[in-house]
């Protein structure tokens, strides 16, 4: 963990550093520092609500992006926008936030109805139902001329974060710190509704706070930063296969790796095509996605 927490300050570090404006008091404290702790904050939060949702679905290719979360807490985010044009920022992270629990609530009744033989077949479903939603979600914005509003949602930048503009994001911060201090609750809840209940603890209480913290990470990352795909399978993955199942025990691992993968993202969305910088969305989609091949490769040997 030491080693791991040096590279995440050295990754700090260099976040800070890098950029085209010339750094000085004010370009730090109202720009630097506030985007390195956005994605610090979303690359923990996301990449342990990944790892909620695997161990709570018994499936290690399931996280926001392949459950089609993401998708409806961009068309909750949608609806506030065309009903709520005025409402501050909470209210849409609130709409986002219900549109992606009922999201995934959906994609775990199509689970529970569809017998499914393969565990690939899951995340299939889940990217599957996430495609309905985000092209309907499409077809409306584009009626409502609010493609650029759903273009910022659906591509991760950081581009834009500066002070004030950030400090959602310290909600999924205390998310995460709450899904710490229940890490042994969703460990049991991901052995099985029997095994849970014959240990007095409430399954379906258990995979309601799982699944609530998920929704409103979800909401408050797309309503601040844009989608990051990949991140909540790509990371717990790795850990699981180092360290194991143990939810307390990988908590910090997934937090720190996730934050640390989402700076290395960053710093190379601002260095390839500098001094331009690449949405680091695009960046991550196209690791995620090599990463999640070779995942779903290996899960299938």
């Amino acid at each position: 963990m030491s080693v791991a927490l040096a590279g995440l300050v050295l990754l700090s570090a260099a976040s800070l550093v890098v950029g085209v404006a010339e750094l000085d008091t004010s370009v730090l404290l109202h720009s630097r520092v506030p985007r390195t702790l956005a994605l610090v904050l979303a690359g923990s939060a996301l990449a342990v609500s990944g790892q909620i949702m695997q161990l709570l679905t018994r499936n290690v290719f399931v996280e926001p992006s392949t459950a089609g979360t993401m998708e409806f807490a961009t068309a909750g985010l949608l609806v506030s926008t065309l009903f709520f044009p005025g409402a501050p920022v909470v209210v849409k992270m609130c709409f986002g936030a219900v549109a992606a629990l009922i999201g995934t609530a959906i994609f775990l009744r199509v689970l529970a109805a569809v017998p499914l033989k393969d565990m690939l077949v899951t995340p299939l479903v889940g990217m599957m139902l996430g495609g309905v939603v985000s092209a309907g979600v499409t077809f409306v914005a584009y009626r409502a001329d609010l493609v650029q509003s759903l273009s910022s949602w659906t591509t991760g930048d950081f581009s834009a974060v500066l002070a004030g503009r950030y400090e959602l994001l310290w909600i999924a911060g205390a998310l995460t710190l709450l899904a710490a201090l229940l890490a042994d609750r969703f460990t049991v809840a991901g052995m099985g509704e029997a095994f849970t209940t014959n240990l007095g603890l409430d399954h379906r209480r258990t995979v309601m706070i799982g699944m609530g913290v998920v929704a409103v990470v979800s909401a408050t990352v797309v309503v601040t930063v844009g989608a990051l795909p990949f991140l909540g399978l790509v990371v717990p993955n790795i850990v699981r296969n180092t360290i194991g199942d143990n939810c307390r025990r990988a908590v910090p691992w997934v937090a720190v790796l996730g934050a640390g993968f989402v700076l290395a993202c960053d710093l190379v969305s601002r260095l390839v095509i500098h001094p331009f910088e690449m949405p680091i969305g695009t960046v991550m989609g196209v690791v995620g996605a090599l990463a999640f091949l070779v995942i779903l490769l290996r899960g299938r040997r």
